[in-house]
């Protein structure tokens, strides 16, 4: 396939505001839309502003949104549109924009830090964990995840409901939550800390409805829903209103000194 002339339209502005911007620019073969982005740089619009790294869908970077799409820009390859598209990149719309198509993402941060870390088992030290086959299987899955928050872009609790993100976690860090759920190793539950409770009282597990965005703009193809979300779901259902787990918390609560 020979160059061509493709018709973009990029968000530019920044805090304040901004819009789109019209561009024509050309395309080679093999090319992927970070390249676009770059060769408008080069050639028309200097001061554009984009997050990347290592462009190889690793990195999580060059997150933004494409023809209203979440998607990695070095992933998304010019041949998935017609020569005669009019391609719009704009910036992630669940987060703030610092310029162009750069937004501020600390939201995400500062939910992992919500997070509380791995609880080793008493006694083993690094190197000695033992763990079955089918358990390293399981949760390596959600080790794949790449950090490019488009999963938390795209989640309509964080995208459309501002007054959400104070009470939930969204679903790269419910992953997270699910993860160390179920790890046969993690010794939370023997300091008090019950992953299932927290999930649902302080990462906001219920605010999420199963629609599985998620899981569709995963680049990693991370079955987030299926695979975490849901049985995360199931498990916090099952301690909360099992009448056996019920009536030993009672029975521990009398007990105690």
């Amino acid at each position: 396939m020979s160059a061509y002339e493709a018709r973009f339209k990029v968000w530019r502005g920044d805090t304040g505001g901004g819009g789109l911007e019209d561009f024509t620019v050309e395309v080679n073969d093999g090319e992927v839309v970070l390249d676009i982005i770059h060769r408008l740089q080069a050639t028309q619009a200097p001061d554009l502003a984009v997050r990347w790294n290592c462009k190889a869908g690793k990195c999580g970077s060059c997150s933004a949104e494409i023809n209203g799409r979440p998607r990695l820009l070095c992933m998304t390859r010019m041949s998935v549109f017609g020569r005669d598209d009019v391609i719009t990149v704009t910036p992630l719309r669940a987060f703030p924009v610092i310029r162009d198509l750069v937004t501020d993402v600390g939201f995400n941060y500062a939910k992992a830090r919500e997070v509380p870390a791995f609880v080793p088992p008493a006694g083993v030290g690094p190197g000695e964990y033992r763990m079955m086959q089918e358990d390293v299987d399981r949760s390596q899955e959600f080790r794949k995840c790449i950090e490019c928050f488009l999963c938390q872009d795209t989640c309509h609790v964080v995208r459309d409901h501002e007054e959400n993100k104070t009470a939930f976690a969204g679903p790269r860090f419910l992953m997270r939550v699910a993860e160390l759920d179920m790890h046969p190793l993690d010794e939370a539950d023997a300091g008090g800390l019950d992953r299932k409770r927290t999930a649902q009282d302080e990462h906001g597990l219920g605010y999420c409805n199963i629609t599985k965005c998620c899981t569709e703009v995963c680049p990693e193809g991370i079955k987030i829903t299926d695979n975490a979300l849901i049985p995360l779901k199931e498990r916090a259902a099952d301690r909360k209103y099992d009448p056996v787990v019920w009536l030993g918390d009672k029975i521990r609560r009398r007990s105690a000194p």
